[in-house]
């Protein structure tokens, strides 16, 4: 097996310099730099990652914590993250924390303690214990999908330089829009005509939830229709949440005429359930739903549905835990990614041969740039 040594002989340059480049401790001229790196295909040398880390103190490993990575949704995020990691050289190491925050705080130590150089995080309903261990520790760590509050504020809004002396730790962000894209279903359902939409919301406490029900309202008030509690029950982001959630809807003295439902994969879940009573979308009740699927097209009525930048937000995630990496003490950023609406037919409408013109938005809602 070739050694750095024999690297060094065969680019005509000392082995500090062979260090030097693979590990990026130093500069190095252009041409040397090339030298060295044809020697490593020619001699096919495979740098050892363990001496490497003790000489850097980085591993160029990269943790990811998300919870039900089987969702096709975590999945694809999964892949942007790799893509991201892998472009720059890192790997990953990655655990499921189950949107428990116990198991959270668990594996986020575990992942600590294999040294990564930083994290990548879908924070539970009740991160308390994941934001306080990671502030400890000061690990360097991206949330994404949803936001912490107290992790900090979106760019270029006061308070951004960085957090109070002895105030908690303040992370960087990356997820999708989620109010307006909302309104904007509630207020294209409304324009068809209906006047009772009940909407099947995530697990209470995380923030993606919390956006989709403020929007649901704003949708609701654009559109002049009263807000009734009784037509949001939460599915808690599961199918068999989702069934049972379709079920209290259906069940009420005055069901809805359409569904709005909060993520893909209580999707599944209310369509099983209206299957199973006979239902049909869209004459029976119609449907929209936050979150496109690889799939969604081949249902019979094709699903309309908001589609997340998921892939995006993966290497977004990777880009901004590689400049906390490069800058530690740059001021904390907020990524908001637009969405788009898939326009097909389980609303009530015709085909259109639309697909991904940007998220409507309510008619009270406000242009708003995207933070970057």
């Amino acid at each position: 097996m070739p050694t750095m040594a024999d690297v060094a002989r065969t680019a005509g340059v000392s082995v500090a310099t062979v260090s030097h480049v693979l590990n990026g401790t130093r500069p190095v001229l252009p041409h040397t730099r090339q030298a060295v790196l044809d020697a490593v295909d020619e001699l096919g040398y495979t740098p050892n990652t363990l001496a490497r880390s003790l000489v850097t103190s980085r591993t160029r490993s990269i943790g990811l914590a998300v919870s039900a990575i089987s969702n096709p949704y975590f999945t694809e995020i999964l892949q942007g993250v790799e893509a991201g990691a892998l472009e720059h050289g890192y790997g990953l190491l990655i655990a499921d924390p189950h949107d428990d925050p116990e198991h959270e705080r668990k594996v986020v130590q575990l992942l600590h303690e294999r040294r990564v150089d930083g994290m990548i995080v879908a924070p539970s309903a009740d991160p308390r214990e994941l934001v306080a261990y990671l502030t400890r520790h000061e690990v360097p760590t991206v949330f994404l999908d949803r936001v912490v509050e107290e992790a900090g504020s979106v760019e270029g809004r006061p308070g951004d330089a960085g957090p109070p002396s002895g105030g908690p730790r303040r992370f960087d962000q990356v997820c999708a829009e989620s109010t307006e894209p909302m309104a904007g279903l509630v207020t294209h359902l409304a324009g068809l005509g209906h006047r009772r939409i009940g909407l099947v919301a995530g697990l209470p406490g995380l923030s993606t939830t919390a956006e989709r029900i403020a929007g649901y309202r704003q949708g609701l008030t654009a559109s002049g229709l009263p807000y009734d509690p009784q037509l949001i029950v939460h599915g808690d982001s599961e199918s068999a949440g989702a069934e049972v959630a379709t079920t209290a809807l259906l069940a009420l003295p005055t069901p809805p005429t359409a569904l709005v439902t909060a993520n893909n994969t209580m999707t599944i879940g209310t369509l099983r359930t209206l299957r199973e009573r006979g239902l049909s979308v869209p004459d029976d009740l119609a449907l929209c739903c936050f979150d496109d699927f690889a799939w969604a097209d081949l249902f019979a009525p094709r699903l309309t549905a908001i589609a997340q930048p998921s892939r995006e937000i993966g290497t977004e995630a990777v880009r901004l835990l590689l400049d906390r990496l490069a800058t530690p003490d740059r001021p904390t950023r907020t990524l908001r990614l637009p969405c788009a609406f898939v326009h097909r037919t389980s609303c009530g409408c015709a085909e259109t041969g639309e697909y991904g013109r940007p998220a409507p938005r309510s008619q009270s809602s406000q242009s708003k740039g995207t933070v970057s």
